[in-house]
């Protein structure tokens, strides 16, 4: 069995880039257009596989041409796909990703297979037994990561929970061991607006948050304190899209491999720090030698 699992979304991202968003109503030129497969899900197994993580990917795409190339984008990375359903007469999901040129992006997300599922079944159990390490994102039902989450626990894995797109989370703070929240999804979820103390509230609930703050670097609280800030790496960054998955993948690989919190938050951190100066989503994010040279670099 493998030592991550993660549940998640696998979408295909049709990515524009463009100077600014445009007005309402507004018609304009892009200057490129890509396809990449992408989804939370998918980002975070891709980056944790290329950080030496041994990952499952536990999700569902649609009979059509970007299924396909999805599966394929799992297979070349060496992730377990036993666990991903093909559903017919569903689409795959669809992530509709503007790119400003100073970097930034926003997002649209179409779930399509991977809102279909409600309910793990007897594969996904099995799968879902064994792993040291359970991963999830909101991109997939609450229901089923919350059943997810239970049957991890009592299995005794570390539950990992990147809480985006922010929903009213109900009982899965409680569930989680460690939350990956940006600063913007901290504050929603603890309903303030200093990060600093929505990640104190929040680790309240969760056990360990590590909350990303972008050209800030990232910090760790736990039990309604602060523990450890981590730096950021500085670079120029070309596109953000995947930054907070290539961090969340990454320190749960090195987690897995025997890393404290606090060195593998790090080297999510560089790695995160890698991807953004790359165009796209899974094709951004860098292999391990790559990270460990920056990370030596520092």
């Amino acid at each position: 069995m493998s030592t991550i699992a993660v549940l998640g979304s696998a979408n295909m991202d049709l990515v524009v880039r463009q100077p600014r968003l445009p007005r309402p109503g507004e018609t304009m030129f892009g200057s490129g257009f890509t396809t990449v497969p992408g989804g939370k899900g998918l980002n975070q197994a891709v980056a944790a596989a290329r950080a030496g993580g041994d990952v499952a990917f536990v999700g569902a795409v649609g009979d059509d041409p970007f299924g396909a190339a999805v599966r394929e984008r799992l297979l070349a990375d060496g992730i377990d796909v036993t666990a991903l359903r093909t559903l017919a007469g569903v689409p795959t999901g669809t992530a509709h990703i503007s790119v400003l040129d100073g970097g930034e992006n926003s997002i649209v997300v179409v779930p399509g297979a991977n809102a279909a599922i409600a309910a793990l079944d007897a594969v996904d159990r099995t799968l879902l037994a064994d792993p040291r390490f359970v991963v999830a994102q909101f991109e997939r039902p609450r229901g089923l990561i919350r059943e997810a989450f239970s049957h991890a626990r009592a299995g005794g894995a570390t539950t990992v929970l990147t809480p985006a797109p922010v929903v009213d989370p109900g009982d899965l703070l409680e569930l989680t061991d460690i939350l990956v929240p940006n600063a913007a999804e901290a504050c929603e979820l603890a309903g303030v607006d200093d990060p600093e103390q929505a990640a104190v509230v929040l680790s309240r609930r969760a056990r360990t948050v590590v909350m990303t703050r972008g050209a800030d670097g990232a910090l760790i609280a736990r039990e309604g304190a602060i523990i450890a800030t981590v730096p950021a790496r500085r670079v120029d960054a070309v596109d953000t899209t995947a930054a907070g998955d290539t961090f969340a993948g990454v320190m749960v690989a090195r987690l897995a491999a025997g890393e404290a919190l606090n060195a593998a938050a790090r080297a999510g951190a560089v790695a995160a720090s890698i991807a953004v100066t790359r165009p796209g989503a899974s094709s951004s994010m860098p292999s391990w030698a790559e990270t460990e040279q920056a990370l030596a670099a520092e």
